[in-house]
């Protein structure tokens, strides 16, 4: 029996879905245990993050060219990363960050994990794949997004201005969710989608992203 694009992508979200009690950062930052400068540092990645994303997806869709449902799924997020960096400034200044600062500041490996094997699935996977991948891992990042957002607005007194960039992630968007089906649909279309490759490449962002937050959460 031929499976849908819908049923592809609910068993990747299910069988991949994080265990949230492994993350350790996010919960200090809901409790308002976590030190501003850990908040700044998340601000300060996040500027070496979103650069290289963006570069990947970009990259993502230069190679997706045969399956033309799958090149405005990427567009879409390299558009969506030139966005984030906008507001990401917001977040920085409400740090107490000016731009030598971002420019100054020296990324940590285990913050860095997670776009160096982006940068790698670029190069080298099967973009249908990747757009699997990717859908498990936002359905996390969007979650904890809107309890960072909320926490620092209650905790830390960040306008709503200077929690623009988690807005921006935290609330569902139909049509990039419909864009992921679109993609995935193609890739069965055209016979290139590997699930057990997807898994694995889903599995292992997921964990890089844990990685991130640990890594501030020793902060």
């Amino acid at each position: 029996m031929v499976r849908t694009a819908e049923e592809v992508v609910a068993e990747a979200v299910r069988e991949l879905s994080p265990d949230t009690a492994a993350n350790r950062f996010v919960p200090l930052v809901a409790e308002g245990k976590a030190p501003r400068e850990a908040v700044a540092a998340f601000a300060l990645e996040q500027h070496h993050i979103i650069t290289s994303d963006r570069r990947s997806f970009h990259q993502l869709a230069l190679r997706s060219t045969a399956d033309p449902s799958v090149v405005p799924f990427f567009d879409a997020l390299a558009q969506g990363e030139t966005v984030a960096l906008e507001r990401l400034g917001s977040l920085t200044a409400a740090c107490g960050l000016d731009d030598a600062a971002v420019r100054a500041y020296e990324p940590r490996a285990g913050c860095q994990a997670y776009p160096a094997y982006a940068a790698w699935l670029a190069l080298h996977a099967e973009p249908a794949d990747v757009v699997i991948a990717l859908a498990v891992n936002f359905a996390a990042w969007g979650d904890y997004c809107a309890t960072m957002r909320d926490a620092l607005r209650e905790h830390y007194g960040f306008d709503a201005e200077a929690c623009g960039f988690f807005d921006f992630f935290a609330e569902p968007d139909p049509k990039a969710a419909e864009q992921c089906l679109s993609a995935v649909r193609s890739g069965l279309d055209a016979g290139r989608v590997t699930e057990r490759l997807a898994h694995r490449y889903g599995r292992l962002l997921q964990a890089y992203e844990l990685m991130f937050w640990n890594t501030l959460a020793g902060l």
